[in-house]
C-alpha cells in the first residue's frame, strides 16, 4: 500500500450531502439531517483506492470562505491549511448556481480542487441536464457526478482526487470573450475567475508588493483577493501600507463579479433550467407561510406525539408483559438458591426495577426518533427554523439560534454545541443559556409516566404542552434578557431550503439507531449505576443497613431539601431526592422513583395504579405531577450537558451561573404552575 496518505478535505455549502459522501466512503455513522447546522468540528475517516490510502476530512458546511462563525473558520483554517492536499468541494448539482460562489472561492486558493456534483437524480427528475464537458472547461477542474445516496460515481472520484493531487495550477480554459474584455495580462488563460481591469490591476500591484515583503507567501492572488476585501485575517497576518490601492472594502464588487461569471457557467452548462414550476415552491407556500407556518408546525409536532403516545404506549405494553416475566423469572430463581435478601433486593428492587423500568419506555423513544428523523430527511425541519426566524428577531435572538433550539428535541449535548454556528458570543451565550429548555429524548419518560397516571384520556395533551412550554420559556428568557441588556438580534438567518424529498431509509436507519442505541447505553452505564447508588442511599443509613427507608442517607438528604421544594407542590422527600438523581440523567427520575417508592414494574398498569396510590396517600395529585413534569423541564440539564456547556462557554464560573438560572427559572414556573393548577386540578 501506498504510505503517503492523501489527505482530502470535504467542504459545501449546508446540507449538499458532504456527510452523506463522508458515510459512503468510510462508513462512519454519523448524523446527516436535511437542514443545515449538523456538522459543528471536522470529523476524519479513511478509505482506500488502488492501494491509495486517503484520510477523508469532512468539514462543516458553508457559504463563504469569508470567516464569521465558528464553522466557518473552522473551514476555512483547514482547507488553507498544509493539513489538506486535495479539496473535494461537494455541491448540490440541483441548486449549482447557488453552490458555485464557493466553488470560485475555492479554485483562487490555489489548490488542487475536484467538483463532486452531487444529487444528479434530482437534476434528471426536474428535466435538466449539465453539460459535463463545458463545465470543466469554464472553470479549470474536473466535475465528477456522483450521488451519495446511492454511491455512485465513487471511483470516479477518488480516482479524480488521486490524479489530480499535484496539479494546483487549474487550467486549461476555455472562455468565449471578446478582445474588448480581456485583461492586459490575459488572465483568461490563467484564472477561471477574472476580475474588471480596476480590480486585476490592483491585484497586480498587491501581488508585486507580496513579492517583496512576504517572498514565501503562497498563492498571493488570494491573498490580495482578500486584502482587497479587508479580510481582518489576511490583513493582521501580512500587513501592508496600501491605503491609496485600497481605499475601500471591494468585497461587495468582487461578490458581484463572481455571480456575474456564474451566471455565465449557468447559462453555458445548464439546460432546461427553467422547464417548470418546482413542486418544493409549491409546497412552501403553505408550510412557509407568514401566517399558517407556524400553525401547520404546532400542528405537525402534535401528530407526532399522538404517534408518540398511541402506537408507542401499544408497543410499551408488551415490553412491561416481558418486564413482569423477567422480574417473577429472577426473584424465583433468587429464592431457590437461597440468596441473601439484601443482594435479592439489590438485584430485583434496584437494577431490574430501575433499568427495566426504563427500557419499557423505549418503543416510545423509538417512535418520537423515527417521525423526527423522517422531518428532517424530508427537509421540512429548516422550513421551521425559516418560520420562527422573524420571531426570533423580534425578541432579540439570532435566528439561526432556532436551530441548536430545534436538535434540543433530541440531545442536549449537540444542540449546545450547534450553537457554534452564530458569529457572535452574546448570542451564543444566549442559545447555549435557553437550549436546554427544549424537552429533549430523556425527559419523555417522566412525561409518560406521570401524565398516563395522572391525565387519562389527557395524556398526550399534557405532554405536548411540555414540548410547547419549553419552546415559549426559552424565548421568553432571550426576550427578557435582551431587554435588560439592550442588545438586538445581530445576526439574521441566512438558510438554504433544501429540495423537498422522500427520506432515505438507510439515513433514516443510522439516526434512529444511533439514538436509540445512545438510550440502551446509558441504560447499562449510567442508569444502572445510579440504580445501584440509589439502592445503597435507601438502605443504608448511618446506623448501616436499614429496612425502614425513613431512617436512610436518602431520606435525610431528601428531608433537608424539602422547605425548597414544599412551595411547588413537591415537598416529599422521595420525590426530591429522585429530581436530585435526576441530574446525572433524567431517565433517572423514573427509575428513582420505582426504588423510592418501592414499586416493582413501575411503568406497568398495575405498577402505575399501585404508584398513584401511593402518591395519593401523600397528597399528591394532577396538580404536583404537572408541576413536577415543569420542574424536570426546566432544572439543570444532565451531566453531559453540563460538561458541553462548560466547555463551550470556557469558564466554569459562568457555567455555575448558568446553571443557578436555570434553578431559578424552574423553581419560579413550577411554583406558578402548581397554584394555578391547585385551581382547576384536584
Amino acid at each position: 500500500m501506498n504510505q503517503d496518505i492523501i489527505k482530502v478535505g470535504f467542504i459545501g455549502n449546508p446540507n449538499c450531502g458532504k456527510t452523506t459522501l463522508f458515510n459512503a466512503y468510510t462508513g462512519a455513522n454519523l448524523k446527516v439531517a436535511n437542514w443545515p447546522g449538523v456538522t459543528v468540528e471536522k470529523k476524519e475517516g479513511r478509505t482506500v483506492y488502488k492501494g491509495q490510502e486517503f484520510l477523508l476530512i469532512d468539514l462543516p458546511g458553508i457559504y463563504s470562505l469569508t470567516s464569521y462563525t465558528m464553522e466557518e473558520k473552522v473551514s476555512r483554517e483547514c482547507i488553507i491549511s498544509e493539513d489538506v492536499d486535495v479539496i473535494v468541494d461537494v455541491v448540490d448539482a440541483s441548486c449549482l448556481e447557488r453552490n458555485l460562489y464557493l466553488t470560485l472561492q475555492l479554485i483562487e486558493l490555489g489548490k488542487p480542487v475536484v467538483l463532486a456534483l452531487n444529487m444528479m437524480d434530482i437534476v434528471e427528475e426536474r428535466g435538466m441536464e449539465i453539460d459535463l464537458h463545458r463545465l470543466p472547461e469554464m472553470l479549470g477542474i474536473p466535475a465528477i457526478p456522483v450521488s451519495a445516496r446511492k454511491k455512485t460515481g465513487l471511483e470516479i472520484l477518488m480516482h479524480a482526487v488521486a490524479h489530480h493531487k499535484e496539479y494546483a495550477k487549474q487550467g486549461p480554459f476555455i472562455h468565449h470573450h471578446s478582445e474588448n474584455t480581456r485583461h492586459q495580462h490575459n488572465h483568461h488563460t490563467e484564472y477561471a475567475m477574472v476580475y474588471d481591469d480596476c480590480i486585476e490591476d490592483k491585484i497586480d500591484i498587491l501581488i508585486s508588493q507580496f513579492d517583496k515583503k512576504y517572498p514565501d507567501m503562497k498563492n498571493k492572488r488570494w491573498h490580495a483577493i482578500k486584502f482587497l476585501e479587508q479580510d481582518e485575517t489576511v490583513m493582521r497576518q501580512y500587513p501592508l501600507e496600501m491605503k491609496a490601492l485600497a481605499e475601500h472594502n471591494y468585497e461587495k464588487e468582487i461578490i458581484n463579479e463572481k455571480y456575474d461569471f456564474i451566471e455565465e457557467v449557468i447559462e453555458e452548462v445548464l439546460v432546461n433550467k427553467s422547464r417548470k414550476e418546482e413542486c418544493t415552491d409549491k409546497i412552501d407556500r403553505y408550510m412557509t407561510g407568514k401566517w399558517i407556518g407556524l400553525p401547520i408546525f404546532l400542528t405537525v409536532m402534535a401528530l407526532v406525539f399522538f404517534l408518540t403516545f398511541t402506537v408507542g404506549d401499544w408497543l410499551k405494553g408488551y415490553f412491561e408483559i416481558g418486564l413482569e416475566f423477567v422480574t417473577e423469572r429472577v426473584s424465583s430463581i433468587l429464592r431457590l438458591l437461597g440468596t441473601n435478601p439484601m443482594l435479592e433486593s439489590l438485584i430485583v428492587d434496584g437494577i431490574i426495577s430501575g433499568v427495566g423500568g426504563i427500557l419499557t419506555f423505549l418503543p416510545n423513544i423509538f417512535i418520537l426518533f423515527l417521525a423526527l428523523a423522517f422531518l428532517e430527511d424530508s427537509g421540512y425541519m429548516a422550513r421551521v427554523a425559516f418560520v420562527m426566524d422573524d420571531i426570533m428577531g423580534r425578541l432579540g435572538l439570532s435566528g439561526r439560534a432556532f436551530l441548536p433550539m430545534l436538535l434540543g428535541f433530541g440531545c442536549s449535548v449537540p444542540a449546545i454545541m450547534a450553537s457554534r454556528a452564530l458569529e457572535h458570543r452574546k448570542d451564543r451565550l444566549k442559545t447555549i443559556l435557553v437550549t436546554p429548555f427544549m424537552s429533549c429524548s430523556a425527559r419523555l419518560p417522566i412525561y409518560v409516566l406521570f401524565s398516563s397516571m395522572f391525565f387519562g384520556k389527557y395524556a398526550m395533551l399534557a405532554c405536548y404542552s411540555m414540548y410547547l412550554l419549553g419552546i415559549v420559556i426559552a424565548i421568553l428568557t432571550a426576550y427578557i434578557l435582551s431587554r435588560i441588556d439592550g442588545s438586538r438580534a445581530e445576526q439574521s438567518l441566512l438558510i438554504e431550503l433544501p429540495e423537498y424529498k422522500a427520506p432515505n431509509a438507510r439515513t433514516i436507519a443510522i439516526y434512529v439507531w444511533e439514538k436509540i442505541k445512545d438510550y440502551l447505553t446509558k441504560a447499562g452505564t449510567v442508569i444502572f449505576l445510579a440504580s445501584i447508588v440509589m439502592w445503597i442511599l435507601l438502605n443504608f443509613g448511618p446506623q448501616g443497613y436499614v429496612t425502614d427507608i425513613t431512617q436512610s442517607f436518602g431520606s435525610l438528604i431528601g428531608k433537608a431539601a424539602v422547605p425548597i421544594f414544599a412551595p411547588l407542590g413537591l415537598g416529599y422527600w422521595q420525590i426530591v431526592v429522585a429530581l436530585i438523581s435526576g441530574i446525572a440523567a433524567k431517565e433517572v427520575v423514573v427509575s428513582s422513583c420505582s426504588v423510592l417508592f418501592g414499586i416493582q414494574n413501575i411503568t406497568t398498569a398495575q405498577g402505575m395504579e399501585s404508584f398513584v396510590a401511593t402518591l395519593g396517600a401523600m397528597g399528591f395529585g394532577a396538580a404536583n405531577a404537572y408541576a413536577l413534569m415543569v420542574f424536570c423541564l426546566l432544572y439543570v440539564p444532565c451531566t453531559a450537558t453540563i460538561a458541553t456547556i462548560n466547555r463551550e462557554v470556557g469558564s466554569k464560573k459562568l457555567t455555575v451561573q448558568i446553571l443557578l438560572f436555570q434553578l431559578a427559572v424552574a423553581w419560579s414556573v413550577s411554583f406558578i404552575v402548581y397554584h394555578i393548577g391547585k385551581l382547576f386540578l384536584l
